[in-house]
C-alpha cells in the first residue's frame, strides 16, 4: 500500500493548526514501516520549506522528499516573464514576490487566485475586467471550502467556477486536483518505490470534490475523513454520483490507523 495524504483538515486541524487525532502516530507508522507516501497539500501562504518546517515542529516527521505543494509546481505552470494579477492573502502575495513573480494590476497576462476569507466585491470586479480583456485564469488549487475560525467560506475552486461562469474564461489549476500535480506526486513516490502507479495509491483527504474525485478518476482509492471541511458525511456524500463516492469514510487519522 502507498499513500497520498492531505494536510489541512486531515493531518492538521483547520482552526488550531495542530495535529488531528492520530496524525502524528500515522506518519510515524508510515516512516517506521517504510511505507511509501507523499504528503500533498494546497498550502500557499508560506514558502514550501517554511510550511514543511512547521509541520515537522508540531511532530509530523515528514521528510522533504515526501512533501509537495502548489508553490513547488508554479514555475512549471507560469513563466516569470508573464505579468500576474494575484489575489489571496498578503502572505501568499509576499511569497510570490519572493519567488520573483512580477505583480501587475494594470494589464496582467494572468489572473492568479489563491484563498482568503475576505475577498471584496471590488476585487472580483477587477478580476472580471482582466479576464474579459483576455487574461488567463489560473487557480493555485481547486479546494471546495475554506475553513477558518469555525466558519466555512467558498474555496478557490468555488471562486474559479464563479469567474468562469461570469466571463466564460476557462481556468487551469496548479495544485490539487490537477493531473500534473498528481503526476508529480506519483513521480516522487516512484523514487521511494520503483514502478509506483496510481492504482497502487490510497489518497486520504477531508475534501471529496477538491481532492478525492479527481484522484479516483486516475485510479486511486479514496478515503474521506470527517476531521475538516465536513462535519458529517451526509453533508456531501448524498450529492455524489456512485463513481465519485470514496471507498471508505473515517472520523480521523486515528480511526484509519486503528484499521491498519
Amino acid at each position: 500500500m502507498m499513500y497520498f495524504v492531505d494536510v489541512q483538515g486531515t493531518l492538521i486541524e483547520d482552526n488550531t493548526k495542530l495535529p488531528t487525532r492520530g496524525a502524528v502516530a500515522f506518519i510515524d507508522h508510515l516512516n517506521m514501516h517504510q511505507i511509501p507516501y507523499m504528503v500533498i497539500t494546497n498550502s500557499t501562504k508560506n514558502p514550501s520549506d517554511e510550511f514543511l518546517g512547521y509541520l515537522n515542529s508540531i511532530g509530523l516527521n515528514i521528510p522533504q522528499s515526501h512533501y509537495l505543494d502548489p508553490l513547488m509546481m508554479l514555475e512549471s505552470h507560469i513563466d516569470k516573464s508573464r505579468k500576474i494579477a494575484a489575489y489571496g492573502s498578503q502572505p501568499f502575495l509576499n511569497v510570490l514576490q519572493s519567488m520573483g513573480y512580477p505583480l501587475d494590476y494594470t494589464s496582467p497576462d494572468v489572473v492568479l487566485v489563491a484563498i482568503k476569507d475576505d475577498f471584496s466585491p471590488d476585487e472580483y470586479a477587477q478580476m472580471i475586467e482582466f479576464l474579459l480583456a483576455g487574461a488567463q485564469l489560473v487557480g493555485m488549487h481547486e479546494t471546495t471550502l475554506y475553513v477558518k475560525n469555525h466558519k466555512r467560506y467558498p474555496g478557490v475552486g468555488a471562486i474559479l467556477k464563479m469567474l468562469e461562469f461570469a466571463t466564460s474564461a476557462p481556468y487551469s489549476v496548479v495544485g490539487k486536483p490537477s493531473i500534473p500535480f498528481f503526476e508529480e506526486a506519483l513521480y516522487r513516490l516512484s523514487l521511494q518505490k520503483e514502478g509506483a502507479q496510481f492504482r497502487d495509491v490510497t489518497i486520504i483527504s477531508d475534501d471529496v470534490k477538491g481532492d478525492l474525485i479527481g484522484a479516483q478518476s486516475l485510479g486511486m482509492r479514496g478515503i474521506f475523513v470527517l476531521s475538516g471541511k465536513y462535519r458529517v458525511a451526509e453533508e456531501i456524500i448524498p450529492s455524489l454520483k456512485p463513481q465519485e463516492r470514496p471507498a471508505e469514510i473515517y472520523a480521523d487519522m486515528q480511526a484509519i490507523l486503528e484499521c491498519l
